[in-house]
């Protein structure tokens, strides 16, 4: 009994626990990076009078590099074992899952201000750095590992890995031997 709730363990923790882990670090990097460069920007850090001083200006720049800082995490690091050839087309779908990210803590938001009329400055943290960053996140999260990263990608490390190894054992043995091993 214990050796099989050390093996589920082992299992969780290889196939889930691992990614989340990582993947929060990585994310927490880029809330560091967002909101730095956010705050220094909106206080003049840069220099003054420009768009980019303003709140939305501000935004885009600062989520934009966070974006790239937590791509270039999560592609070396978090998942680096399913990163895929076609850096840009991955790069484009690390980018529209993560606006999607940003939209759904903004969606809540909206719900909380505008429509539920929580108006407060807390309400508004609550809403929209708490709910919304798990809701979020949690969304990212499933995203980037099962889409971005997935295992499915003909073009992933992974896919690429099984498919020289099972070239490599075509040498010695015949073909169907060598795809069942590249399989398991």
């Amino acid at each position: 009994m214990l050796s099989r709730l050390i093996a589920l363990a082992r299992l969780l923790y290889e196939k889930l626990l691992r990614y989340v882990l990582k993947f929060g670090v990585v994310g927490l990097a880029g809330y560091f990076v967002d909101v730095g460069l956010f705050n220094a920007l909106r206080l003049g850090a840069f220099g003054g009078g420009h768009f980019f001083q303003g709140p939305i200006g501000a935004k885009i720049v600062s989520a934009g590099i966070a974006t790239g800082v937590t791509w270039f995490g999560n592609r070396y690091w978090t998942f680096r074992e399913h990163r895929r050839k076609n850096y840009l087309l991955e790069l484009a779908e690390f980018s529209a899952v993560s606006v999607g990210g940003i939209l759904i803590g903004l969606a809540c938001l909206w719900v909380s201000h505008y429509l539920l009329g929580f108006t407060s400055l807390l309400a508004d943290n609550i809403s929209s750095n708490l709910v919304g960053l798990v809701l979020g996140t949690s969304f990212r999260f499933l995203l980037y590992r099962f889409w971005v990263y997935g295992h499915h990608r003909a073009d992933g490390l992974t896919a690429r890995e099984h498919r020289a190894e099972a070239a490599r054992m075509t040498i010695f043995e015949d073909e169907q031997s060598a795809n069942e091993a590249a399989s398991n």
